[in-house]
């Protein structure tokens, strides 16, 4: 019998057992939203089971275990042999393993394929977000290897697989593969044409040997890798297999797994390549331009993780608040825990109807679309990427003392909560590429003002937005050192016209007086005090 000094009273119910999907009314709204009349049963349903998935006991513990477990580098074996291996919790291949089987690297050609997938990614992240970076980096290597047909046909049913495969295998032999890349080293970074991994050709037509490094290669277990050296003709994409078609193993030393302040499930490793064989993408001399449908693709994966990110940080604030009391009655009742919670979901809810607006643009491939995702996509990877770690910080406040342990989960999400800012380019070198954009595709700025211009009219506080944007593009002076702030308002604006036209009046309302009309503290829980706060938070609350 425990002793009264013991008895718990008011603590919080384990937010488990529950759909994910259908716990999110802003999720399932846009994938109402955007889905293709006969394809919504099917889709809802598909993401049903996943969120189900994503909600229970036992996957929960698989993300907990996954990240507990950090990979291992077993670079010998007892013998003395170069292996260069990872090995991994046998959580991670469950949870990787039920992405791969649920279509989360699967979207190219299919109807729907970008809006479903994207919803799948935002649910099942939120199960635990470090196995979805080779995910992420499968789907996105099919645009990049389209730049070589053959490649393409060889490689891309394998990737888009609903099969998981693990290990280092001939990958004509197995019917998935996994997909990493590698682009930065030491002294460039995100300057990757200071590249100097050097491509030496071969007598076959394509064929090359690489000699250099690697200074971040994500997920190193992978069967293939998109990399970026230097041939004769510039630099150059190339495909570097792990095991080559007579089942050696090609030249891929693993010198050493990064350390990192999050995403602790998920490795990622420097390589040395040392006469590394590999296959050319696309034309010499052409690397960026071959291997930026990838990069694009992968900056709309860290926008929809940072959403999911934020729903579960958000999620587990207003449960917490909901049966939490304190001070003679629940948090989510007291004005100003209210006004936290609302702010909080506001921001979630923006994310996730930006990141779905951007997944149904891929889908329809408009000439149109694709000019809006030239400056859509950096923008949004920018600014909600931005706004990750501050919520994921204030939603664990909300736990108080109880949110500040590893057994409540909020410590996980605040370190995974920078990630998607860094990976992909940080937020100048999103800033330079809208400058860019902007300077070079007038297209691509036409498609941008005529998605938020749809919404003029509606809310007065938008209209003034957009005519101040305006004029801060008309201005090029000094244009490089504000492209921060011009980069945000453009994020902002266009989110704001997005839920004039399909949010709730409270929440349209509550994002434009704050983010927009300037009604707004430095920190979150500062709206103003007149909105309709309750039914913003009602609207963010999990059903359980």
């Amino acid at each position: 019998m425990a002793a009264s000094t013991h008895t718990v009273t008011n603590q919080v119910p384990p937010l488990v057992g529950y759909d994910v999907f259908r716990a999110d009314r802003v999720l399932g709204e846009a994938v109402e939203r955007h889905s293709a009349p006969g394809l919504l049963d099917t889709t809802r349903a598909e993401l049903s089971a996943l969120g189900g998935a994503a909600g229970s006991a036992e996957v929960q513990e698989w993300g907990t275990r996954a990240n507990d477990h950090s990979p291992v580098l077993r670079t010998h074996d007892r013998y003395g042999n170069r292996i260069d291996e990872v090995d991994f919790h046998p959580d991670w291949h469950h949870l990787l393993g039920r992405a791969v089987s649920s279509g989360l690297t699967d979207a190219w050609g299919t109807a729907d394929g970008h809006l479903r997938r994207a919803a799948g990614f935002l649910v099942w992240s939120q199960a635990e977000a470090g196995h979805l970076c080779p995910v992420s980096m499968t789907h996105a290597a099919v645009p990049a290897l389209r730049a070589d047909p053959a490649l393409a046909a060889e490689w891309e049913p394998r990737l888009t697989a609903h099969v998981y495969e693990p290990g280092l295998r001939p990958a004509a032999g197995k019917s998935g593969v996994l997909f990493g890349m590698g682009m930065t080293e030491k002294q460039g970074g995100s300057d990757v044409r200071a590249n100097t991994t050097a491509a030496v050709p071969l007598d076959a037509s394509g064929e090359y040997v690489l000699t250099g490094h690697k200074w971040f290669c994500s997920a190193p277990m992978s069967d293939g890798f998109l990399v970026l050296a230097q041939a004769p003709g510039g630099l150059t994409c190339f495909l570097v297999p792990r095991v080559l078609a007579d089942g050696t193993r090609n030249v891929f030393r693993l010198q050493r797994l990064k350390d990192k302040l999050g995403n602790r499930s998920n490795a990622s490793g420097e390589v040395e390549f040392d006469g590394t064989w590999a296959r050319r993408v696309g034309e010499e001399g052409r690397g960026v331009r071959t291997i930026i449908g990838m990069v694009a693709a992968t900056r709309l994966d860290c926008v929809v993780g940072s959403a999911s990110l934020m729903r579960q940080s958000v999620a587990q604030a207003v449960h917490h608040a909901t049966y939490r009391a304190a001070f003679g009655g629940e948090l989510v009742d007291k004005p100003l825990m209210r006004n936290v919670l609302a702010d909080l979901a506001l921001e979630s809810e923006a994310a996730t109807t930006l990141a779905l607006r951007l997944a149904a643009a891929y889908d329809a491939d408009t000439e149109e679309e694709r000019a809006f995702l030239r400056l859509a996509v950096p923008a949004a990877k920018y600014w909600v990427t931005k706004r990750a770690a501050p919520l994921a910080a204030e939603a664990l406040e909300c736990l108080g003392g109880n949110g500040y342990v590893e057994e409540s989960g909020m410590p996980r999400l605040l370190r995974e909560s920078p990630l998607n800012s860094i990976w992909e380019g940080a937020g100048n070198v999103q800033a330079l590429d809208v400058l860019r954009a902007l300077q070079r595709e007038p297209a691509a700025l036409n498609a941008f003002l005529q998605e938020v211009g749809r919404a003029r009219g509606a809310d007065h506080r938008l209209d003034r937005a957009i005519k101040d944007l305006l004029t801060e593009l008309a201005d090029l002076d000094g244009i490089e050192a504000r492209a921060r702030r011009l980069v945000e308002r453009m994020a902002l604006v266009l989110q704001g016209s997005l839920l004039v036209r399909w949010a709730p009046p409270e929440v349209a309302d509550a994002f434009c007086a704050s983010r927009l009309g300037g009604d707004w503290g430095a920190a979150f829980g500062t709206l103003p005090h007149t909105l309709d706060l309750a039914s913003v938070v009602e609207r963010a609350r999990p059903v359980v």
